[in-house]
């Protein structure tokens, strides 16, 4: 009997060892999933922070090129666009970038590139009339002669802007005045009245690059000389009805 017993001992001492052991392999098994599901967490969170803040960055580039795109119009700000090659000859390509949402057509004439200031209506307007020295409110859409690519749009940004003829290019400068409220142009514009043999870093737009755009006046500000009391001229702005 006694050996019996100590038997039955000996197997309840081995039973309750390999029970401790299976729940200390159990719990060791429950804590590197616990480990391997919060590194897998910390991951997943690491991933989309980055990805967080790399569109914020880029949504910021895109937005500060945007703001400023539209003052490459505005023949102050240019500035040589040394890096560009030379477009000096090179003929007009049809336009290769796809059209921005609303965006009309620029219907380039292929070939050699505009040496005079080409104007050519395709849409006539019935509003009041554009002269020298007015502001105007334009959505307009530039292509350059030798790539075909947009260079800057309204459209892109999603509302109209507004310069001074006098504050331009001088192809728009020339090429605008006559057009009325409504109207919609299309300018072809040699390099000499656009941004010459220095180009425009700004708008990637090479020296001697000839450029087209279709312009849509919208509204019109209007120069309006007077009289002084002593005589002498002095000039005023009017909102045009």
């Amino acid at each position: 009997m006694g050996t019996e017993k100590r038997q039955r001992q000996k197997e309840g001492r081995q039973a309750r060892i390999a029970a401790a052991e299976a729940a200390q392999r159990k719990a060791a098994t429950r804590q590197r999933i616990i480990s391997f599901v919060g590194l897998a967490v910390v991951i997943v969170a690491l991933i989309a922070a980055i990805t967080y803040f790399t569109n914020k960055k880029s949504d910021n580039s895109t937005v500060a090129s945007t703001d400023t795109s539209v003052s490459s119009l505005d023949t102050s700000s240019s500035a040589p666009a040394s890096t560009l090659a030379s477009a000096a000859g090179l003929p007009c390509v049809a336009l290769a970038d796809p059209l921005p949402t609303g965006a009309p057509n620029v219907p380039v004439v292929v070939g050699p590139p505009p040496t005079e200031l080409v104007k050519q209506d395709l849409t006539v307007g019935t509003g009041a009339e554009v002269t020298a020295g007015d502001t105007i409110t334009v959505n307009y859409i530039g292509v350059a002669c030798s790539t075909g690519k947009i260079f800057d749009s309204s459209y892109s940004r999603g509302q109209p802007a507004t310069f001074s003829l006098a504050q331009v290019i001088p192809g728009w400068t020339q090429g605008i005045p006559g057009m009325k409220v409504g109207g919609s142009r299309l300018l072809g514009i040699p390099s000499d009245l656009a941004y010459g043999s220095q180009g425009a870093a700004q708008g990637g737009i090479a020296p001697d690059e000839a450029l087209w755009f279709v312009v849509d006046v919208t509204a019109i500000t209007p120069a309006t000389t007077t009289t002084s009391a002593a005589g002498a001229s002095t000039t005023t702005s009017a909102v045009a009805p």
